[in-house]
């Protein structure tokens, strides 16, 4: 790639060319004659001429690569190469080069870089604003598709491994992700496209010398839309297959998979006479026959699978396969001479047998398909005259009959798979991805390289254009001139093969219709058409074959098999044959010919020219197309992670046309620096301009002139450099910088000198007075020993004196004190004699005492008993008599005795079940009858001994309880052998005991009507029955005393009821209601009326209001209820003392009018659908936090005042089928209207029924409803203030000279877009207070957005590498700064834990700002710096991270190194490595968290609305507060 001449010097960072790497870094140290000696990385000294060395810049080495190629200073091969490299070893595997992507293959996974979340980040964003993506490319194609009302265009390239079938896939998932579907299918696009991958890579992928998995077709997937942009089709075309390849292959290649395939299939191929791949000539012409590491077995499943995917029938698969099979036995016919002249016949037996088989897989008559290979019919005027092949020609036929099946089947295959996608025939727009083979330069190139680069060429001339013309609207948009540059193009090369009439591919259509023509005689005829061509050479040593100078590098064609290759007849006999073919599928594959073209008897078919009328077609699509380009590349040919191959990527990049664009990019203006950048890198060039005074285009194009540069040009925002000038300016720069090292390093070797004279003389200083101190010290030394040894003296004189004194004192204080003990203890041992004398009296008085009340009290409590025993008697006959006048309790026995009959039939129902369910036993069933037999004999001595009995209730409730004992054993499923033959025999006796019994109650319940005290202990017993065959319920008996209570009641309380507080409704009286209640069936019953409020349940019994006017009152009665809360709902009634009146009103109301005990739900219903209704309606900055303040006021209400009622609850829990007297006597025995006793806080609690309780859990939901609400629409205002957070506006160059040294301070203060985040954070707590939200909920909800706050800051740092700078994380910094003061002032009541909630971005920017990020070690950073970030965060940043104010590096290289090596660990073990932060959207409360958090609330003391006096059903509000 040539480049202006560069201004060589010694120290000179430069490129030079290596054998094995392709290009290495060096820096030039001495120039010899016209030639420099440059010194290698490695440390290796080479010689080479100025023209063959590229410059480098030596900053781009430290950080991770550009994003985008075109920001390189120097834009040469070596810096585009180098500059991959350096990100792929960060595992950034894209990059920019303009508005193309080169993708390289990772051969690892990266999970991190595809999942929802990061397509949610390039959703909508601008292009070129994120990191370099595929899906940024996806977006702007989409967007622009979008925008314009234009198709799209994706083109996807690359050599085999390259990974263009994976791109594609992501590109297609992006699409799906942002379109959606417009049907109703359950599988998307890119599902429904993949999943035909296996199909077509079997049929279309074979094996070359490069790859082991070659497409040899290109593949155009059209994805369709609608006009609202949601996807509505899809479509796959395919173009270019190499047809072939089906009867000629060289070694190592193989043949298409299918065929591999079908011969490792076993039964399949066994059923079409096939064997190993080696036995079939279209097979054998190469040794290669399997591949490393595929199974064919384990393929040709998946193909099969692929088949039933995209909906292939069985007999159509069937038909595929046999039809493959046919080709094979084709390819093994061989032909020999006949007997006449210019004839052939079949060879051998062996060919027989293959002719045989081949016509049995056709379907086809075998004299017939004989006739077809052997014969030509040729139509003249006279008739029709058959004409003998010989063998050479027989052969031919042979292999075009393989050719055209095989190639018409392929064809069906993606008709089908295109029927199975579904096509949008009516869209209007479309996004096409083009995944073709890339450019092929072999050892040995033949007839399909030549195709495929002549396909190349086409696509690589579209390319350009695109390129030249991107660069054109660059230069337009800048609004400089660009009318000179000239355009770079490959038509030559195309005019070259394609043009008419003398172009290479009609040459070769017109040496095929020669039958005597052969290679050697095309070549010749090149040749003398294109002698003095510049891009056609004839090879060195040999006279055939001939070199095309293509845009990717020389190719050398050999012409051996052009001929044989590009013919391709289409016979008609052949498509007769096989139209006639009883075989549906292959008759459909061969329709009918019209009639001029069947009178031909075949007809030349060139493949070269069909090529090139498919690559014409392919080039129209395109043309009508925006394109997009991504290049893929393939870094090593090991498919190993982390390996770089210099050399092959070189050849890729050229084969791209990558380094074409970069050459058409050198042609005009390839360095391009916007005006801040130009001056921050050059000012220094011109510091006198540097004053402020001057605009930045100015300051710009001074120092241009200053160094007398031209034909540069200034744009409106960027300066554009010719190729070189930007090494010219480096050069400058450099030498500048070196002056100024010289004059920092003489002024510092000045101070080093002047500091070394300074200490040696303060040392002598030192020195003198240490010997003047030392000779004073010892003078003094002597005199203090003198005054010592007198002060020692004197002490030593004074102490012994004394310690004789304070002897003779403690002996005489030592007698004095044993004389006074003896006196002490001999009184105290009196005094404890005494003490413990007078206890032992009181002790024995005491327990004669106790003893005698004891006695006293025993006898008083056994009075009191059986005064009690002859009271409860008396009242028990009195009870007795009274029920046997109202005759309540006959009708209860009667329907007891209904019951009863009903339960007889359920055991017997039961009975039978357990019989048939014994039944199904079969291994058990001799054993059992056994068993059965035996214990019928102990059942009978049993019933004998039971009639005997005296006691029969003790009886009865032994068997029931085995009864019991034997359905829970008979439920768990009969665990066990031994087990299972226990629990049968006691079922046995348990069910005959059941009958006896039933028939015993039967004849008690009889005598029962005479006798009342028998008629009791029956009923106790059925009673006792039921609560057992209902799991442990209370006895009958009980239940029957609770009724009577509950009659009693009910009387009194009817009586008692006022005519002013009576209410219409129906009079039942106590048996119709509790025998209702308890469950027994009546005939034509009518249905019980039950209102929501529970005075209507106790109303006297009145038969004067007839049943319409009774409904009808009830109807208005609710109709004003609701009218009420529905007014109390929707205007806003304020707050008092901070209580939500709406809150309280409604929760008075409800309590007032019973609705908490009531079994309907309506009311509830119309509250909860009328908040929602209001939140729908309302303006939600206002109503969203006034109803969460009332919904969660009269939410705690009722968590704190219901009571659930218990029995209810465990009768609803169960089935509702359950029809058992239990579930039915449970609504009777309750009452519908209890109180639990007891007061907290001064409310009442009530006992609440179902229908309450799920009136709380509506509440809960629509209380996190509005949390959800307010955070969303919080999140969605906060959303655009944070994207103009997070990246430093761009400072305009200030007065004077800004410090760059690290020790200065920032003086950078928050932008207005930081102030807009504190207003709008005081604007929310303004709202909320406002409506006396909870300060729960506040700090709940100032948590959450301090949490999106931070996940929004944090990704976009990891996504956009501009944001990654140190000027950036002191702009950010100082916005967390004014957050914190925020967070302070708002106190932990309402801010909570939000400064921890910014922990990632707190840390990431920390790390930003810090100096001497190349000394911590990855320990410090991960415990220290930060300790809350991932290694896979830490390694984005640091490999991110760009100094654009002191110019300092990142972490060290060892650093990133372990980072790395973690990482490529832990890709194999985690599921979800992203480094991005997903939002939590949960909601962060439970209804226990609102009831301990939220103060209680006084309901009594609130402000009624004026409108109260205009409702009577609210009139009990007014009343009670009067």
């Amino acid at each position: 790639m040539p480049e202006p001449k560069m201004s060589l010097r010694k120290g000179s960072k430069v490129w030079v060319e290596d054998r094995d790497l392709a290009w290495v870094a060096a820096e030039a140290i001495e120039f010899v004659g016209k030639q420099v000696r440059v010194l290698t990385a490695s440390g290796k000294k080479v010689l080479a001429s100025p023209e063959k060395l590229f410059p480098r810049d030596a900053d781009e080495e430290d950080h991770g690569g550009v994003d985008d190629m075109t920001k390189l200073t120097y834009l040469n091969e070596p810096g585009v190469l180098y500059n991959l490299q350096r990100r792929y070893s960060l595992n950034d595997i894209y990059t920019y080069t303009g508005s193309i992507l080169i993708a390289v293959n990772p051969f690892t996974k990266l999970p991190h870089l595809y999942n929802v979340h990061m397509m949610e980040q390039y959703k909508g964003a601008p292009f070129g604003e994120l990191s370099p993506h595929v899906f940024a490319v996806a977006d702007a194609s989409y967007r622009a598709m979008m925008y314009d009302n234009k198709s799209q265009s994706i083109l996807v390239s690359g050599e085999s491994g390259a990974g263009k079938t994976e791109t594609t896939k992501l590109i297609m998932q992006y699409l799906t992700y942002v379109g959606g579907r417009a049907a109703g299918d359950d599988r998307t696009v890119e599902q429904q496209v993949l999943e035909s991958n296996p199909l077509l890579e079997a049929f279309g992928n074979a094996r070359t010398v490069r790859n082991d998995n070659s497409s040899r077709f290109g593949k155009f997937v059209e994805i369709q839309f609608d006009a609202s942009g949601r996807i509505s089709g899809a479509a796959i075309r395919t173009y270019l297959l190499e047809r072939s390849r089906v009867v000629q292959i060289t070694d190592p290649e193989r043949n298409y998979h299918c065929f591999y395939q079908l011969c490792a299939s076993g039964r399949d191929a066994e059923k079409y006479k096939l064997d190993h791949p080696s036995h079939f000539h279209y097979l054998n012409q190469s040794k290669t026959f399997e591949l490393d590491g595929v199974n064919s077995l384990e393929e040709y499943m998946k193909t099969r699978r692929a088949m039933d995917i995209v909906g292939i029938s069985y007999e159509d698969q069937e038909a595929i396969f046999r039809t493959l099979a046919a080709i094979l036995h084709l390819g093994n016919i061989e032909f020999s001479p006949g007997k006449e002249h210019d004839s052939s016949v079949i060879k051998d037996q062996k060919s027989s047998f293959h002719m045989q088989m081949a016509a049995n897989l056709f379907r086809c008559d075998v004299n017939l398909l004989l006739a077809t290979l052997c014969t030509r019919s040729i139509q003249t005027r006279e008739g029709s005259i058959v004409k003998a092949l010989d063998c050479n020609s027989a052969v031919a036929s042979r292999d075009a009959l393989a050719k055209t099946v095989y190639s018409r089947l392929f064809d069906w295959l993606v008709d089908k798979i295109n029927r199975s996608v579904g096509q949008d025939l009516n869209s209007r727009v479309q996004i096409g991805v083009l995944d073709i083979y890339g450019f092929e330069c072999f050892k040995d190139n033949s007839f399909e390289q030549f195709c495929i680069n002549f396909a190349n060429e086409k696509l690589q001339q579209h390319f350009n254009e695109h390129v030249f013309k991107m660069e054109q609207e660059e230069y337009s948009k800048e609004e400089i001139n660009w009318s000179y540059i000239e355009f770079i193009d490959n038509q030559d090369v195309l005019d070259l093969i394609e043009k008419k009439p003398i172009g290479m591919i009609a040459l070769l259509d017109e040496a095929c219709m020669f039958p005597k023509s052969t290679h050697g005689t095309f070549s010749t005829k090149l040749f003398q058409n294109f002698r003095a061509h510049l891009r056609l050479e004839k090879a060195k040593f040999s006279e055939t074959d001939f070199t095309i100078s293509h845009y990717a590098g020389k190719v050398t064609y050999h012409t051996d098999t052009f001929l044989d290759k590009n013919r391709d007849y289409v016979v008609a006999e052949h498509c007769n044959l096989l139209s006639s073919s009883k075989c549906p599928f292959v008759a459909g594959l061969f329709p009918s010919l019209p009639e001029e073209s069947s009178r031909s008897s075949y007809k030349f078919s060139s493949v070269a020219s069909r090529f090139k009328q498919q690559l014409q077609a392919l080039m129209e699509t395109l043309n009508q197309t925006e394109p997009h380009y991504i290049r893929c590349v393939k870094p090593n040919s090991l498919n190993r992670p982390q390996k770089f191959e210099n050399l092959s990527i070189l050849h890729q990049l050229r084969c791209g046309g990558v380094l074409e664009a970069v050459r058409i990019s050198l042609a005009g203006y390839p360095t391009r620096r916007t005006y801040s950048e130009f001056i921050d890198r050059f000012g220094l060039l011109a510091p006198e301009l540097m004053d402020g005074s001057y605009e930045e285009k100015a300051v710009t194009e001074n120092v241009l002139r200053k160094l007398k540069l031209e034909n540069f040009q200034l744009g409106r925002t960027k300066v554009f450099l010719r190729a070189g000038q930007i090494g010219i300016l480096d050069s400058r720069r450099a030498e500048i910088l070196e002056n100024a090292a010289k004059r920092i390093q003489r002024r510092f070797q000045t101070y080093i000198s002047r500091r070394d004279f300074i200490s040696t003389r303060a040392a002598a200083s030192a020195l003198q007075a240490y010997c003047r101190g030392c000779l004073a010290r010892k003078m003094y030394v002597a005199k203090r020993e003198t005054a010592a040894a007198i002060s020692i003296q004197k002490y030593v004189r004074s102490s012994l004196l004394r310690r004789s004194y304070l002897k003779l004192g403690s002996a005489a204080i030592i007698i004095q004190s044993n004389i006074r003990g003896f006196s002490t203890r001999k009184k105290f041992l009196h005094e404890k004699k005494h003490r413990a004398a007078t206890l032992i009296q009181a002790r024995w008085r005491m327990c004669k005492v106790r003893l005698a009340y004891q006695h006293r009290q025993t006898s008083i409590i056994a009075l009191q008993c059986l005064w009690r025993q002859k009271v409860a008697k008396r009242e028990f006959r009195r009870r007795k008599q009274e029920a046997n006048e109202t005759g309540a309790l006959r009708l209860a026995k009667s329907k007891l005795e209904k019951q009863l009959e009903d339960f007889t039939w359920r055991l017997q129902l039961e009975k039978r079940l357990r019989v048939s369910h014994e039944e199904s036993k079969l291994v058990e069933i001799s054993k059992l009858q056994k068993i059965v037999e035996s214990l019928n004999l102990e059942l009978d001595a049993a019933k004998l001994a039971t009639i005997n009995e005296c006691n029969k209730n003790a009886v009865l409730h032994n068997q029931l309880e085995f009864s019991m004992k034997e359905k829970s054993a008979l439920e768990r499923e009969l665990i066990g052998t031994a087990e299972l033959r226990k629990e049968n025999s006691f079922l046995k006796s348990a069910l005959d005991a059941l009958e006896k019994k039933n028939s015993a109650l039967e004849l008690e319940l009889v005598k029962a009507k005479k006798d009342g005290i028998e008629s009791i202990e029956k009923l106790q017993e059925v009673e006792h029955k039921c609560s057992e065959l209902q799991q442990n319920v209370k006895s009958l008996e009980e239940k029957l005393s609770l009724l009577e209570d509950e009659n009693h009641v009910l009387r009194q309380k009817a009586l008692s009821v006022s005519p002013k507080h009576s209410r219409p409704g129906f009079a039942k009286s106590f048996s119709e209601k509790y025998s209702g209640a308890l469950g027994f069936p009546q005939i034509d019953r009518k249905p019980v009326f039950e209102s929501p409020t529970p005075t209507k349940l106790i109303a006297p019994f009145s038969h004067g209001l007839s049943e319409s006017r009774r409904s009808k009152l009830t109807v208005e009665r609710h109709q004003e209820n609701y009218e009420f809360l529905s007014r109390c709902i929707k205007e806003d009634l304020g707050f008092k003392d901070g209580k939500p009146l709406a809150a309280c009103i409604i929760y008075k109301c409800l309590l007032h009018w019973h609705a908490f005990e009531s079994e309907r739900t309506q009311i509830f219903d119309f509250i909860i659908e009328g908040i929602n209704e209001v939140l729908k309606v309302g303006d939600e900055t206002v109503t969203l936090p006034y109803w969460l303040s009332n919904a969660s006021a009269l939410l705690c209400l009722l968590q704190r005042n219901l009571r659930s009622n218990g029995f209810l609850t465990t009768t609803t829990q169960r089935s509702a089928g359950s029809s058992g007297l239990i579930s039915r006597v449970g609504h009777g025995l309750k009452s519908p209207f209890k109180f639990i006793g007891g007061f907290e806080d001064g409310i009442s609690h009530v006992e609440a029924r179902y229908p309450a309780i799920l009136f709380k859990q509506q509440l809960t939901a629509c209380v996190e409803k509005i949390f959800g609400l307010i955070r969303d629409n919080l999140k969605k205002e906060l959303s655009p203030l944070l994207g103009s957070c997070i990246q430093a506006p761009k400072a305009r160059v200030h007065a004077g000279k800004s410090s760059r040294s690290p020790g200065g301070v920032p003086q950078q203060l928050p932008s207005s877009q930081w102030d807009n985040i504190i207003k709008f954070l005081d604007s929310l707590m303004s709202r909320l207070r406002c409506n006396h939200v909870p300060s729960f909920f506040i700090r709940k909800l100032i948590t959450q957005v301090f949490s999106f706050i931070n996940i929004s800051l944090f990704n976009s740092l990891l996504l956009r590498r501009e944001c990654c700078t140190f000027s950036n994380g002191e702009y950010v910094k100082s916005g967390l700064a004014e957050l914190e003061k925020w967070i302070v002032c708002a106190k932990e009541e309402f801010a909570g834990t939000s400064w921890h909630e910014l922990n990632y971005i707190r840390q990431a920017v920390g790390f930003l700002v810090i100096h001497q990020k190349r000394k911590k070690s990855l320990e410090e950073i991960r415990q220290d710096l930060c300790p809350a970030l991932t290694v896979r965060q830490i390694y984005r940043i640091s490999t991110m991270y760009w100094d654009d104010k002191y110019g300092t590096q990142s972490v060290s290289n060892e650093v990133v190194a372990q980072m790395r090596e973690i990482l490529n660990r832990d890709n194999q073990n985690l599921t979800s490595n992203s480094f991005l932060l997903d939002d939590d959207l949960s909601i962060p409360f439970s209804t226990e968290d609102i009831d301990i958090a939220i103060p209680a609330i006084d309901t009594s003391d609130v402000e009624l609305p004026t409108f109260l006096s205009e409702y009577p059903c609210a009139q009990f509000l007014v009343q009670h507060q009067k």
